[in-house]
């Protein structure tokens, strides 16, 4: 086999590693994001996440791995969106962020 095609063979081989490891990266990133939205008592909006940033990071025991975070948005009152942020190192949540949330204002009619 030419090595061309061995390269090609090695190179479509990793794509689809990619692929299928960032599908299961998403899921806990949504699994993670519903999670805290639930315990906080918000709505997270459209039941998804987006992909925002992704770099390199040594996990404890210093092998390489990919840090991904997610944007993702969600609401207090059901009438807004706020946005929030989930990073992963690997598939293990390392920060979760929903955001600075403001008191519902309480007004009276005279």
């Amino acid at each position: 086999m030419p090595s061309f095609e061995i390269l090609l063979v090695v190179l479509l081989g990793a794509a689809a590693w990619f692929w299928l490891d960032s599908l299961k990266v998403r899921e806990a990133a949504i699994d993670a994001a519903r999670t805290a939205c639930t315990v906080d008592g918000l709505m997270l909006l459209d039941d998804t996440v987006a992909v925002s940033h992704m770099t390199f990071a040594r996990r404890e025991n210093g092998r390489l791995t990919l840090k991904r975070t997610y944007d993702f948005e969600y609401s207090d009152t059901g009438d807004n969106r706020r946005k929030g942020s989930v990073m992963l190192v690997g598939r293990h949540v390392v920060l979760l962020n929903v955001g600075s949330r403001e008191p519902p204002v309480v007004r009276t009619l005279h």
